[in-house]
């Protein structure tokens, strides 16, 4: 996997983290506000209702005291005695009887009989002769819900207090259980719209990432593949209209094809003319110097034409199929050192020294075409020559690793831009430091060469300064 690829993947899961992430807080937060109020609301309603229960025992009771059982201090206390031994609500409510100086006179309650609660509702009461009601805690510490009412005498003086008292433990556990509830069913919400969010993502950006990657190989040259289209929505249309890119540019490409190697075949003929009648004239020795200055360019000029037919030619036969290997068993290190060795005599004539590191194990035979792969090896050297002019050296070194035969020739030039390390491989791309000769389609040929040995070409920029290539073939076939 290239590092595009990578980074493609990285991106396509970054959208859907990022989708993922968006809903799912944006759900999370709606459904916290709405569990939120929903609490606050059945917290306040099971309080009120409470409450307003509270509230209409307690006016029934006073309402009985007052019109039935307050002549008298004696027929009073005879009636909350009673009244408290016959309360059938003892296990819910205690039932307290408050004399005005604020301590229990009698209570369903035996245990609280004599004390005084000190809670605000009962010093509501003596103050205002009014109903109160108190929420917080008794001095034991639990938490209670009170209400609190006069009963008066028929000339309207307060003879003492009735107060119904209940535990809020149990509203607090009907709170608690609503609130699980609704809290159960916003995590049932936040999975349903996750589960969702999947199947949309899926049917979307996975879609999306096939296309993505189908695009790319047709960037990177297989113009003419196709993209299944089983979508009859927008992404339906973008597929149309890449297939119908894709025909449009394997057309192009097919003209283009043929237009170069019509012309490359027309070009042969003459260029061959050429280089022969001018080595004829420079065996003339009547030529004035300038005459055969003249002539030995024309014969450079020449030859170095016909190698850039020869190059168009190889590319028009990778591009329509017709290239083939005549694989055999090679030593791959004697075939590199003889076109050293030949390569080595040329650079000296223009002052380059190239240095060679051999591999410190033997390397067995591995299959390879010699012809092709010295024809990559001339290359990437003439290209190394190209660049190195101004470090002066060349370095050329072979080793084995695990399967693996890798050849790295380094040069001390400038090096390339990190965004052309990959461009200038493809056919007709010349990099910004190039000297403007050639046909720009040398390194997309031994390229290809390399691919159908199963091995790989990499360019990358060396430490130090310098453009380091590097050339890998498999020990074995398949490897």
């Amino acid at each position: 996997m290239t590092l595009k690829e990578k980074a493609e993947k990285r991106r396509i899961r970054s959208i859907r983290h990022r989708w993922m992430r968006t809903s799912i807080i944006v759900v999370s937060a709606i459904l916290a506000i709405v569990v939120m109020l929903f609490v606050l609301f059945i917290h306040r309603y099971y309080y009120m209702t409470a409450q307003t229960g509270l509230e209409t025992k307690v006016k029934a009771a006073t309402g009985f005291f007052n019109y039935y059982v307050t002549s008298t201090y004696a027929e009073y206390y005879d009636s909350i005695y009673r009244y408290t031994e016959t309360f059938e609500d003892g296990d819910k409510l205690e039932l307290q009887f408050i004399d005005t100086n604020g301590r229990i006179l009698k209570s369903t309650n035996s245990m609280t009989s004599g004390g005084a609660p000190g809670t605000g509702d009962i010093a509501e009461v003596l103050a205002t002769g009014q109903m109160a009601s108190y929420i917080g805690r008794s001095s034991s510490g639990e938490r209670i819900m009170s209400v609190s009412a006069p009963i008066t005498y028929s000339d309207g003086q307060t003879v003492g207090i009735i107060r119904y008292v209940t535990s809020t433990s149990i509203i607090d556990r009907q709170i608690i259980g609503a609130s699980a509830i609704a809290a159960c069913i916003a995590i049932v919400v936040i999975l349903i719209v996750v589960i969702l969010n999947m199947m949309f993502l899926r049917s979307f950006v996975e879609p999306v990432g096939d296309i993505t990657e189908m695009a790319k190989r047709i960037a990177e040259g297989s113009y003419g593949v196709q993209i299944e289209n089983s979508y009859d929505d927008e992404v339906g249309e973008m597929v149309d209209a890449i297939n119908e890119m894709s025909i449009k540019i394997a057309q192009s490409e097919k003209m283009q094809t043929g237009f170069i190697s019509s012309v490359s075949h027309e070009l042969r003929t003459p260029l061959t003319a050429i280089t022969g009648w001018s080595e004829t004239i420079l065996y003339d020795e009547s030529l004035d110097g300038e005459t055969r200055r003249g002539v030995n360019i024309i014969l450079r000029e020449a030859k170095r034409l016909t190698k850039m037919v020869e190059e168009l030619l190889e590319f028009t036969r990778i591009e329509d199929g017709r290239f083939t290997l005549n694989i055999e068993q090679i030593d791959i290190a004697a075939e590199l050192e003889d076109t050293i060795f030949t390569y080595r005599e040329l650079l000296k004539q223009e002052d380059l020294e190239m240095t060679y590191e051999p591999c410190d194990d033997e390397i067995p035979l591995i299959p390879g075409d010699p012809e092709r792969l010295r024809q990559v090896f001339l290359n990437i050297f003439d290209n190394a020559a190209k660049y190195a002019r101004d470090g002066g050296k060349i370095d050329v070194s072979v080793k084995m690793d695990n399967d693996f035969v890798i050849i790295t020739v380094r040069d001390y030039g400038p090096g390339l831009p990190e965004d052309e390390l990959e461009r200038v491989k493809m056919k007709f791309y010349k990099g910004s430091n190039a000297t403007g000769r050639g046909s720009g389609i040398g390194l997309a040929v031994c390229d290809e060469i390399i691919r159908y040995h199963g091995g790989g070409l990499v360019l990358q920029n060396a430490e130090g300064g310098g453009l380091a290539v590097t050339v890998t073939l498999p020990l074995r076939s398949g490897v």
